[in-house]
């Protein structure tokens, strides 16, 4: 476990926060629920049907977790008229609520909408649009955001750069192609999200391939634009671009290519382009430099509500677990 991973796990612990795991037919997901119920950071409920988990679990320990069954539970009425009451102007109807409540997505995001759950955790057999879209349809964004996105955590073993080692990239996973102002937001919100998460302050880097207008185009533009209205709606970020990578992490290339940038090649939060690029930067991170990668989580939800790779491990999900609840800590 890194050292990132472990204070977010001690932290998380400080305060016990109950997270839903609704993907309970993997058997990562019991794998992932029996580890952080021996590690007690988190309270678990897996959605499903008892009989089904109990089958599958074999000998791993799950004593603890809540079990909720959507097809025999209680609470379905209340459930349905609140997931109708908030779609009804999307055409939704009764009937249609009923059915939808019996997707374990939906009664996750339903349990923290009603607060009988703090956060959700999902994605290793669901896509993203799948896991988020309940998540915007029912909890919709926190107040004064306009921008759901994706960002990792990278741990670098032995780097000198960021703060020890440790980044912020976003967005590496949801927004494909942001305008200008949709990446102003999602520096703003990285910058907010790395100073609860990682506990120190956010030096954030707009990045390009260009530094102070070392070369001239649309590309180039959109970062220019994107930093200017970043730095007019939180004046007091350390905020800079356009950067090259090199120009934001190493001091002495910055020394040569900007001089006058207040991160003085120290950023920690790097704000990519495009999800093209940041996609493959994340990746190329954690293959090459051997970086633990924990994401992509996303911000700007109004209750945590996180999304898996479907290729994760039952450790990925318990690291994400344990990210979503301290989330859930701040929310608070």
């Amino acid at each position: 476990m890194s050292q990132f991973l472990d204070r977010i796990t001690q932290r998380a612990k400080e305060n016990k926060k109950t997270i839903v795991l609704p993907e309970s037919t993997d058997i990562r997901t019991i794998k992932a629920a029996s580890m952080i119920l021996e590690q007690g950071f988190a309270n678990i409920v897996l959605v499903g049907e008892e009989d089904k988990i109990n089958a599958l679990k074999g000998d791993l320990n799950i004593d603890g977790a809540i079990i909720e069954n959507p097809l025999k539970s209680e609470k379905i009425d209340d459930y349905v008229n609140t997931l109708y009451e908030l779609r009804k102007h999307k055409g939704m109807t009764i009937e249609k609520a009923r059915e939808t409540m019996k997707n374990p997505l939906y009664w996750g995001v339903m349990m923290v909408k009603k607060g009988e759950a703090d956060g959700m955790v999902a994605g290793a057999v669901n896509s993203t649009a799948n896991t988020l879209r309940p998540a915007l349809q029912i909890l919709k964004t926190a107040p004064n955001v306009k921008l759901v996105s994706a960002f990792f955590i990278m741990c670098v073993p032995n780097c000198e750069y960021g703060h020890n080692g440790t980044f912020l990239y976003a967005d590496s996973g949801l927004v494909e192609n942001p305008n200008s102002e949709e990446l102003s937001e999602i520096a703003i919100c990285s910058a907010k999200t790395f100073k609860t998460l990682v506990e120190a302050d956010p030096k954030v880097a707009m990045l390009s391939y260009s530094s102070y207008g070392s070369a001239k185009s649309e590309l180039v533009d959109k970062v220019v634009e994107a930093t200017r209205l970043a730095k007019e709606k939180a004046p007091d970020l350390l905020l800079d671009g356009e950067l090259q990578v090199d120009a934001a992490i190493v001091p002495e290339i910055a020394a040569s290519k900007a001089k006058d940038s207040p991160l003085k090649g120290q950023a920690n939060v790097l704000v990519f382009p495009d999800l093209n690029v940041g996609n493959i930067a994340y990746k190329l991170t954690q293959r090459l430099a051997k970086a633990e990668a924990y994401g992509p989580i996303t911000q700007g939800i109004a209750k945590p509500i996180n999304d898996l790779s479907r290729g994760c491990s039952a450790e990925d999900i318990v690291g994400v677990v344990a990210i979503t609840a301290v989330q859930a800590q701040e929310q608070d």
